[in-house]
């Protein structure tokens, strides 16, 4: 492919050399040149990709994609651009012929919930036939195939890849997590999505490498919603109207304000063996009764989220209805039910902001205690322990402090800094500690007591166990079902 057709939606000056050079691949790690590629030179929050470019000549490349001026290596074609990240995204869709075209493109962006809506609209979707690709937080996912990400939103070459494979695959839709980060980084440039959604916004990712403050995270969460058709946003949220100033999309809304176009005034909440979630009625433009199987207020936002998205791709209600009574997402509130006598759900949690969200939420189905599991990770900030160790005091009735991924930190030197926290959280919480995340497993299933709610937190979807640098498969779902069954608890 000539150099000059990947360029085609930008304007650009030839510095040097002719653009109709043919080119092999597009690259910007210098650890992945192949002969022949374009090299497209970052300015990154740790290094300037720019002074790589001689070398990237060196190992192979024929051009190089650059915005500010550099010593131009003599064999090189250079082609400057006014911004490169967004250079580097549109030249992806084109190698890669226009993927995101071809499908229907819904784009979640918000603080908290852009995992859990994902994976509600997506069951959903697939209840009326479609065949969705995902990416995210948990990866990417093309039907029956999953890959790890490095970021929720991956850098554009990557993503633009992963739409090219779903195409491939048979998608028609595809659902994705839009992080701040994307957005300012340009990873989703050059993308025009059929429906953006915002679920919420509070100060988040804001210091060195991030955002300079929160006007400037709110800013970049609002840019999705002047590349959308469709937006589909949440009306309670405080900031709503500045998130939407430039808005060049039509606007449906959500919430419990009955200004929404689709909102329920309450809901109540369901606990049963198999079942921990709401169930509430929606109102507005629809009038529809729902059931969702994860627990809590933010699942109520949520699924109002994915209702509303549903209504604007025009899927019927008894897709909706069917898929959020039994959607569960890995590793988030996740249910594992093995007893009738009590409750035990894993979660990612691992900070002591999403620990309190996540406790609030259960205790309000009045447990008869609440259990709570967790460790913090190695090689991370003290300051996350004693924080987690006085949460965990306050709100749990017992805990137990065990391992997550240590990495090259000891245990008894992590749980000890735990309890610090716990120290200034309640002296006289009640726990155990033991070393072994599977042994504390057993612990609290063999000690479960009738009305218990146990959160295992921490972990949640990954499926290894770090210690020492070396990483061994641990996915807790399944070690929790292999006990039950072998204590008889469950086939």
């Amino acid at each position: 492919m000539q150099l000059k057709q990947l360029l085609t939606d930008l304007s650009y000056t030839v510095v040097q050399g002719n653009d109709a050079v043919e080119i092999t691949d597009i690259v910007y790690d210098t650890r992945k040149i192949v002969k022949g590629c374009v090299f497209v030179c970052i300015v990154g929050t740790q290094r300037d990709s720019h002074d790589l470019a001689a070398q990237a000549v060196e190992l192979g490349a024929s051009a190089l994609i650059i915005d500010h001026e550099i010593d131009l290596p003599a064999t090189a074609t250079v082609i400057r651009v006014e911004y490169t990240r967004l250079a580097m995204a549109k030249m992806s869709a084109a190698y890669f012929d226009h993927p995101a075209k071809k499908m229907t493109v819904v784009g979640v962006t918000g603080t908290k919930g852009k995992t859990t809506t994902t994976h509600m609209i997506k069951a959903i979707l697939e209840a009326d036939g479609r065949v969705v690709g995902l990416v995210g937080t948990n990866g990417i996912t093309i039907r029956d195939q999953h890959f790890e990400t490095a970021n929720t939103t991956p850098e554009s070459y990557e993503l633009q890849k992963a739409f090219a494979n779903m195409v491939q695959a048979g998608c028609d839709t595809v659902l994705m997590e839009v992080s701040s980060q994307g957005l300012m980084m340009e990873r989703v440039g050059g993308i025009q999505f059929d429906v953006g959604v915002f679920t919420n916004i509070s100060p988040d990712h804001i210091g060195p490498g991030e955002h300079a403050d929160f006007a400037d995270y709110l800013r970049c969460k609002g840019m999705l919603f002047q590349r959308c058709k469709e937006g589909v946003v949440n009306l309670d949220d405080e900031h709503i109207h500045q998130l939407l100033e430039g808005h060049t999309c039509n606007i449906t809304t959500f919430g419990f304000s009955p200004k929404a176009d689709y909102r329920t005034d309450s809901y109540e909440l369901v606990r049963t063996k198999d079942f921990l979630g709401a169930k509430f009625h929606v109102s507005g433009a629809e009038n529809l009764d729902v059931r969702v199987n994860i627990p809590g207020k933010f699942s109520v936002y949520n699924a109002l989220c994915a209702v509303a998205v549903a209504r604007v791709l025009k899927v019927p209600h008894d897709a909706i209805q069917g898929a959020l009574e039994r959607v569960t997402v890995k590793g988030r509130a996740e249910m594992v039910p093995i007893s009738d006598d009590f409750t035990i759900l894993i979660d990612y949690a691992h900070n002591e902001l999403s620990m309190e969200s996540l406790l609030n939420t259960l205790k309000a189905y009045n447990p008869t205690r609440m259990v709570c599991i967790f460790g913090c990770g190695g090689n991370r900030s003290k300051l996350r322990r004693y924080a987690m160790g006085e949460c965990a005091a306050k709100m749990a009735d017992f805990t137990i402090l065990t391992e997550d991924n240590n990495r090259f930190e000891k245990v008894e030197d992590i749980i000890a800094d735990i309890k610090v926290g716990m120290q200034k959280g309640n002296p006289a919480a009640p726990y155990v500690e033991i070393h072994n995340r599977l042994d504390a497993i057993h612990y609290a299933i063999d000690h479960a007591q009738k009305g218990d709610l146990i959160a295992l937190i921490g972990k949640g979807h990954e499926s290894y166990r770090d210690r020492m640098g070396e990483k061994t498969p641990f996915l807790e779902r399944e070690l929790i079902e292999e006990y039950a069954k072998e204590k008889g608890m469950i086939k």
